[in-house]
């Protein structure tokens, strides 16, 4: 067949319709490879936005140089095309400016770190409600098309679709209703239908959340609106966890309650404020029920700080002597096996003797320098009656032993394990610190046992360690039994405080007459005759 056989057929101009739409296509894909391989894949914000207005800009490129060039009238086309051209290009332009637009919304709310007002599903639905209007504006206006078949023949083919497509227009539906009453959002952690997880998309359909598992759990948006809701999230990300106990009667209530306080405290997970909460639930046949609450920022890690607090209660529990009551069978149980299995450990002398050789390791009470350098202040039997009278104690990694800052008249000596001690100090207007590790053997805390000055580090357990208290009654019965002793420690940390003392007044916590007083053997001197008077022994 002919060309002029073609004219006035319509076959060419379906050709040229369907060459339209290729050169759209061709130029479409050249310009998104363009921008990702100049704009995207650099970060650029410009990138962003020339994406969402590829699509128009393409098309609307293609139409204005075909009706530029009078590309119609040169293959002798149906005139009328024309008008359809100008049709197509009003529409592109105004897609073109509406996703320009929108774009620049978009991008605007994310450089400002806030939430765009409308949810994905819902600002896609508007796009493509706007999109029809002005399709059907344009067909109208431009065209002289008359609209009114079209929209008869969608309200048909919306009801055949609803039928045919109920549960996803169900679906569908839910989820803008989810969505407008921001029920929750990307990043939230929910629970719905006994499914829990972190929120990782919503689309038109389904809501993917990532349980505690990692596993990807994809749940109807239906589903969601007609179960309870749980938003972990809001309206902030503090959430509260609780942890029931049973205590003994004999253990006093007032030592309970801290011991749990202090086990949720001493977690950097667990928010200070509000802080942990303890209280007593009910009293029942084999000891009182007990509930501590605390708050945390990351429901994620749920289970993980649940363990961690629980491990703590354990070891302050222990240190403490408050027993938690298992049934009678176990405990029968549990003495008949002592019984059978003996270790000579379990004997108190074993525990005094390893307190002993803790101490005589250590370098307390030893010269630090000078001629007698290393060698004890004392003699070895004083250091067996001191070693009778400390306390040895077992911490879990995590807990605190003291805060810098914290008012305290003991030291510990590290039997086993490592403590990470950690000075805050200002210079100049900004806040520094400084970190150091004290091993077993060493002697943590003893400044605030020798000066009565808050403590000047805090100290965080690294490992289980076993740890050697020295009370201050204890050190105070020491100075009264060994009347010298008192001077030589006076002339020991004073000296060592004014060889420090430029650091030590960088630490806040610290008062001038604290630190005044430190490096004077005369007011310490004053201050140990004065601590053992308070504590009933003859200076």
């Amino acid at each position: 067949m002919s060309y002029q056989n073609l004219i006035g057929s319509g076959i060419l101009e379906v050709l040229f319709v369907l060459l339209l739409l290729g050169l759209g296509v061709i130029v479409y894909g050249l310009l998104r490879h363009l921008n990702r391989r100049y704009l995207t894949s650099r970060g650029q914000k410009a990138g962003k936005i020339f994406s969402k207005i590829i699509l128009p800009a393409a098309f609307l490129a293609v139409v204005l140089c075909v009706r530029i060039t009078e590309l119609i009238p040169a293959f002798q086309l149906n005139p009328s095309l024309n008008k359809y051209l100008d049709a197509s290009a009003l529409f592109l332009l105004i897609l073109f400016l509406i996703r320009l637009a929108d774009s620049f919304f978009v991008i605007e709310y994310e450089r400002r770190n806030r939430t765009f007002p409308f949810p994905r599903v819902l600002h896609r639905f508007l796009l493509l409600v706007i999109y029809l209007a002005v399709l059907f504006i344009v067909l109208k206006g431009v065209t002289g098309v008359d609209i009114t078949p079209l929209l008869a023949t969608s309200a048909i083919l919306t009801m055949i679709l609803g039928l045919a497509l109920q549960e996803l227009l169900g679906n569908i539906i839910s989820g803008m209703s989810i969505h407008l009453t921001k029920s929750f959002s990307k990043g939230d952690w929910i629970k719905s239908g006994g499914k829990e997880g972190l929120v990782m998309d919503t689309n038109w359909r389904e809501t993917r959340i990532r349980d505690l598992y990692s596993n990807i759990v994809v749940i109807p948006n239906n589903a969601i609106a007609s179960e309870i809701l749980v938003n972990y999230s809001r309206p902030d990300h503090r959430t509260a966890l609780t942890i029931p106990i049973k205590v003994s009667y004999a253990s006093p209530s007032l030592s309970v309650m801290e011991a749990l306080r202090q086990a949720a405290s001493d977690l950097p997970e667990v928010t200070s404020q509000p802080p942990p909460e303890a209280y007593i639930q009910s009293y029942e046949d084999f000891g009182v029920s007990y509930v501590l609450k605390f708050w945390i920022t990351d429901y994620s890690q749920k289970y993980h700080i649940l363990g961690k607090v629980g491990k703590l209660i354990w070891y302050k529990f222990r240190r403490k002597g408050i027993e938690i009551p298992v049934p009678l069978s176990d405990q029968v149980q549990h003495v008949f096996k002592n019984l059978a299995q003996v270790k000579p450990e379990q004997f108190p002398e074993y525990h005094e003797d390893q307190k002993f050789q803790c101490l005589l390791r250590s370098s307390f009470l030893r010269y630090p320098g000078g001629e007698k350098a290393g060698e004890l202040i004392l003699s070895e039997e004083e250091i067996r009656t001191l070693a009778s009278k400390v306390k040895k104690q077992v911490f879990s990694p995590g807990e605190i032993v003291f805060e810098q800052g914290d008012k305290g008249e003991g030291c510990f000596i590290v039997a086993s394990g490592r403590i990470k001690g950690v000075v805050t100090y200002e210079e100049k207007g900004k806040k520094y610190s400084s970190e150091f590790t004290i091993h077993p053997g060493e002697i943590f805390g003893e400044m605030s046992l020798y000066t009565g000055m808050p403590r000047t580090a805090s100290g965080f357990i690294e490992q289980e360690t076993e740890l050697l208290e020295i009370e201050a009654v204890d050190f105070a019965c020491l100075l009264s039994e060994n009347p010298k002793l008192a001077e030589i420690i006076a002339d020991i940390v004073s000296a060592r405080n004014r060889k420090n003392q430029a650091f030590l007044k960088k630490i806040k916590e610290l008062s001038k007459k604290d630190i005044m007083d430190s490096c004077n053997k005369n007011s310490l001197l004053k201050r140990m005759k004065n601590f053992m008077a308070s504590l009933g022994f003859k200076r």
